[in-house]
């Protein structure tokens, strides 16, 4: 395990950085009715918000770089046509009976780095976030929820599969969580690949290709009263072969934590 910079690491909040945090602490968090569930829940008669706050740990794959620790609000609205959760925004389109889809946009603040993030990286140029454009379709099923996504930006493509399924015990709601993500070879390349003019000693010329990364995790919400929730999710993900063959990368997995406080409008 690499040691945490002083100073970069710290709990901050800049705004990229923020809002890198609620897109990722918003995400864990699906706004749902707990004496209700499946299609009611997706789509409320009356317009819900929430506010709160939150932390997160995240740890990137590349080489050298250490746990990120923010501290950052949580923010999410949802009516029938609409919902929008960090930095990411649905419009919601007519269902196909237990079937809902939805186009989608996403703000991927989260990705990438500076070459500033490590020695390792220097002389890298810097991999920027992307604006995500796409859709979704999610099934609802006595069994688990299922969902399938196809988002594009300018730098490729990704494609998640991802089947949940919730749990409740008194005021405790267990949601376990499995996801595939398929990555196009251009976004793997983009930010994994080595380009000639970046290659040095130690870090060869690279060029990604498409790869599939597994996710597992568990989100666990508590009920202390009708408009207060806390919250935690936690999850790891295993890299495909073409992100750890990386010469930018020096680990095989990423992990992340997120905990926090909801008040529910």
């Amino acid at each position: 395990m690499n040691a945490t910079r002083p100073g970069r690491h710290a709990a901050s909040f800049r705004t990229p950085a923020a809002a890198a945090a609620i897109a990722l602490l918003a995400s864990l968090w699906t706004p749902q009715g707990w004496a209700q569930g499946g299609d009611a829940a997706l789509e409320p008669a009356e317009p819900q918000w929430g506010l709160g706050v939150g932390a997160a740990a995240r740890r990137k794959p590349y080489r050298d770089v250490g746990t990120d620790y923010r501290a950052i609000p949580v923010l999410s609205y949802e009516n029938r046509w609409l919902h929008v959760s960090g930095l990411t925004a649905d419009l919601k389109l007519p269902s196909l009976g237990p079937v809902s889809f939805r186009l989608r946009t996403r703000y991927g603040l989260s990705d990438g780095y500076e070459a500033s993030d490590s020695a390792a990286l220097e002389g890298m140029a810097d991999r920027n976030a992307r604006l995500w454009f796409g859709g979704a379709a999610i099934w609802h099923n006595p069994i688990a929820d299922v969902s399938a996504e196809w988002l594009g930006s300018a730098d490729g493509n990704k494609a998640t599969l991802q089947v949940s399924r919730g749990f409740q015990y008194g005021n405790f709601r267990l949601t376990p969580h499995v996801a595939a993500q398929w990555l196009s070879t251009d976004n793997v390349d983009y930010y994994y690949g080595v380009r000639a003019s970046e290659a040095r000693i130690g870090r060869p010329q690279y060029q990604g290709d498409s790869t599939v990364n597994l996710t597992a995790g568990l989100r666990v919400d508590y009920r202390l009263a009708r408009h207060h929730q806390l919250f935690l999710d936690v999850s790891a993900t295993r890299l495909g072969s073409a992100i750890k063959d990386s010469p930018i990368v020096d680990r095989s997995n990423m992990t992340s934590v997120a905990v926090g406080y909801l008040y529910r409008f």
